[in-house]
């Protein structure tokens, strides 16, 4: 797609000159000698790059400048100007012109700068329809949920994404942390600027610290070169720590710090360095038990414990599985070439019953893998894996998702609530036969779906 060149210039020989060179290099020529009727067309049609006289009645080209990087600040603008006026070109160029040429100017140079000006514009170009993307993506509309514990989330992003405060993410491994820090990020005022992802757990204390402060030129073996850090990565943005939970306890003091100050020190560094950033974190740890047992700072754990975002695990919200299944069926099938109906009742009944101790990452692993080694267009419960089909180890792994200190009452109402759950699933959601797989009452199950919140759809 050609790039679109806007010209304004009040001397008609220029505007012919303009438009003739640089139509011949293939670019769409708009040649205005009104300023005031340039402004006006941009607010109407697409434009790429201005090229702007600076001297014209009505308007300047340095108010020509001011107009487009305040409604259009992703469109390069190469200012023109006579000989003895660079002065007011060079002040143009710390506004943020892109460039300036001297009249009279050489082909040459006129090209080389258009030829920059529009791969800028290009680029700029790309970059927004990939933050619009990301945006569509991480969006919470496109995390998938109806039931109300997710309801629930939608709603706390919703609230926390307009502010600045600290926000804690909490839930198990595979719930999709992350996806909803991405989320909140993008429904923030700060979605155009970086979003800055670190795992905590993956790097050492050591390399940890460089990788968020940065580091100096020579401030330990094999820093060779000055490294910016995650937290200057993210300056305006997000930055994303997860398991937070995992930090050493130097490390803490380190982050409560820049929490506090909003500046932080290269390693190997003196400069303070001001940031700023929004902090969202995310643990599947309980921290408030880490700061009793006295491995989690309690300072810090308030500071990023503002606003709390708790995602259920999969098995708590089981509604939304069919959901899930559908939308993922769809994507691993465009990505094999593959068409698929669906799944079979009855592996939809094993799909829905299952605990799904890794949440949603497992729930996406099986079903990705069904896709590849599926031949035909159903999935049935021969093509689902052992572990899914297996109901022994389903109970197990219930029973072993239970807490390790908790009272035989409680522990038998949840086993129970498991039980009247596959029941249902297993019965098609028909409560009689559900009642009858149990040998108990129809009134009884009533009493049991309400006493355990389960959905009798």
């Amino acid at each position: 797609m050609a790039t679109n060149i806007l010209i304004l210039d009040d001397e008609q020989n220029y505007l012919l000159i303009l438009e003739a060179m640089l139509s011949d290099e293939g670019y769409n020529i708009t040649a205005l000698s009104d300023p005031e009727t340039g402004l006006a067309f941009m607010d109407e049609s697409e434009v790429d790059v201005v090229i702007t006289d600076m001297k014209m009645p009505k308007l300047t080209g340095q108010d020509v400048l001011e107009h487009v990087k305040k409604n259009f600040s992703h469109i390069p603008v190469i200012i023109m100007t006579a000989f003895g006026s660079i002065e007011s070109a060079v002040e143009a160029m710390k506004v943020g012109a892109f460039d300036y040429i001297t009249k009279p100017f050489a082909n040459e140079e006129l090209m080389l700068s258009v030829t920059k000006a529009a791969q800028f514009a290009k680029t700029q170009q790309e970059n927004r329809m990939l933050r619009e993307q990301i945006k569509d993506r991480y969006s919470p509309n496109n995390i998938i949920g109806r039931s109300k514990p997710m309801l629930q989330v939608f709603e706390m992003i919703q609230k926390a994404a307009p502010g600045n405060s600290t926000v804690l993410i909490t839930g198990e491994s595979g719930t999709g942390k992350e996806l909803v820090a991405q989320a909140v990020h993008q429904s923030s005022p700060r979605c155009d600027n970086p979003f800055v992802s670190v795992n905590c757990m993956a790097l050492s204390a050591g390399v940890l610290e460089s990788e968020l402060f940065g580091h100096e030129k020579g401030s330990f073996t094999g820093a060779t070169a000055l490294r910016r850090g995650r937290f200057e990565m993210a300056d305006k943005g997000t930055l994303f720590l997860d398991e937070i939970g995992e930090l050493s306890h130097d490390m803490q003091v380190k982050l409560l710090r820049v929490l506090q100050e909003k500046t932080i020190e290269r390693v190997g560094g003196v400069d303070t360095i001001k940031v700023d950033i929004r902090i969202v974190a995310a643990t599947n740890k309980n921290l408030k038990k880490a700061v009793e047992n006295g491995t989690f700072r309690e300072d810090l754990y308030y500071r990023l414990n503002v606003v709390s975002i708790e995602l259920p695990p999969l098995r708590e919200r089981r509604e939304d599985i069919p959901f899930m299944i559908d939308h993922f069926l769809v994507k691993y099938s465009a990505e094999n070439n593959k068409k698929f109906e669906g799944f079979s009742p009855s592996a939809m009944d094993y799909m829905s019953a299952y605990e799904w101790p890794g949440n949603v990452r497992q729930l996406q692993n099986v079903i990705e893998r069904c896709v590849v080694l599926t031949s035909g267009t159903v999935i049935t419960t021969d093509d689902l894996p052992a572990e899914i089909k297996d109901e022994e180890a389903q109970f197990k792994s219930a029973v072993d998702l239970l807490p390790t200190k908790i009272n035989l009452a409680q522990a038998l109402d949840k086993i129970e609530a498991t039980l009247v759950r596959r029941a249902l699933v297993h019965s098609n959601f028909v409560k009689v036969d559900a009642a009858e797989m149990l040998s108990i009452s129809k009134s009884l199950l009533q009493y049991k779906l309400k006493k355990y919140s389960i959905s009798g759809k």
